[in-house]
């Protein structure tokens, strides 16, 4: 089973109870930190029984210097936390399968031993110094009260769910806030995530690969990226997981080192678009000014000052070719010699 495969089943069936681990969450964070100063963030689909977010940023509130963390959780969050488990809570939360939320405004040292950890997260979310509070509602990042949520918060740090990611994004631009999110490598391809980057209101962070994650245990077995370790907790892992961001990044401002030369025979054009096509990020040619098309993991190297990204449908060869909303070269329209290509940017040089 291909890793597109497993993310369209998991739309399909709406599996979207995907845990991030958090060496991964710390992996990538670590590069935002002086972001984070005084700043509300907002975890909008992290149950903090479980939520690896809320546990980074919980303890590693005073580091951040962090104004205010606040986390919200879906009606009946199917996983219960063997790390942070609080009995009195249960029969609201897991009983009745309410949907709640938690506020932070300072942790400390409560054991004293010279470190805050997730011990002293859990004294505080037990304590009065805690905002603990039962949603109306069923806690849908789209709902009314988590919107209002959203309102006050600086930055939104997650894992939302897959097959609401167009809609999650729409949200996060509607409101106009700074965000850091994971996602699946697929959804640039969408039309409204497209354009974002097209437009240079998003980019990727500084992380896309292999990526694992934990799953509630009613998710089925698959053949493939699935197992269970010996604690019998299930893991899925997908191979084009990318972080998405509109804070800024130093390697977006770093160059692509091109050494390659162009020829007419190793790139030819397409069939359908006046452009030439490069199967990788690292042959794009060093003396071609001309129209290029090039795969989707270019956007992980992608410098605004460097390059511009165009739209496919400015560079169709005919009227017989079909406008694409999207505005990338894609399917049986975006081929060679009749061979098609998969996914392409159109991209041309600036200097």
């Amino acid at each position: 089973m291909s890793d597109n495969t497993n993310l369209h089943r998991a739309n399909k069936s709406k599996e979207d109870e995907f845990y991030t681990q958090i060496a991964d969450i710390e992996n990538e964070l670590k590069h935002y930190k002086k972001e984070f100063n005084d700043k509300v963030v907002f975890c909008n689909c992290d149950d903090p029984y479980e939520s690896n977010f809320f546990k980074y940023f919980a303890m590693n509130f005073n580091m951040l210097g962090l104004k205010k963390l606040i986390a919200t959780c879906y009606a009946g969050s199917p996983v219960a936390s063997t790390q942070l488990h609080f009995p009195e809570f249960d029969d609201e939360i897991q009983k009745k399968k309410k949907a709640y939320k938690i506020e932070i405004t300072e942790v400390a040292d409560y054991n004293e031993d010279g470190a805050v950890d997730l011990s002293d997260v859990e004294h505080l979310l037990k304590s009065n110094k805690n905002t603990y509070t039962l949603l109306k509602g069923d806690g849908d990042f789209r709902s009314e009260e988590c919107i209002t949520l959203l309102k006050e918060a600086d930055i939104v740090v997650t894992n939302p769910p897959f097959s609401l990611f167009r809609e999650y994004v729409a949200q996060l631009i509607e409101y106009d806030k700074k965000f850091i999110i994971i996602g699946s490598q697929n959804a640039i391809t969408y039309k409204e995530v497209f354009s974002l980057f097209k437009d240079n209101k998003i980019w990727l962070g500084y992380y896309s690969g292999d990526m694992a994650f934990t799953v509630p245990n009613y998710y089925e077995e698959r053949e493939t990226r699935f197992w269970i370790d010996e604690t019998g907790q299930k893991w899925r892992s997908m191979g084009n997981i990318c972080w998405y961001t509109n804070l800024d990044t130093t390697k977006r401002h770093q160059d692509i080192l091109l050494f390659k030369i162009y020829n007419e025979e190793e790139y030819p054009k397409y069939d359908n678009y006046d452009a030439i096509n490069v199967d990788k990020v690292s042959d794009i040619p060093c003396d071609y000014d001309g129209v290029m098309g090039v795969p989707i993991t270019f956007l992980d190297k992608y410098n605004p000052k460097q390059f511009e990204i165009l739209s496919a449908n400015d560079y169709r060869k005919n009227d017989n070719v079909p406008i694409k909303k999207h505005g990338l070269i894609k399917d049986k329209d975006g081929s060679i010699n009749g061979k098609p290509k998969y996914a392409r940017i159109l991209i041309k040089k600036k200097r």
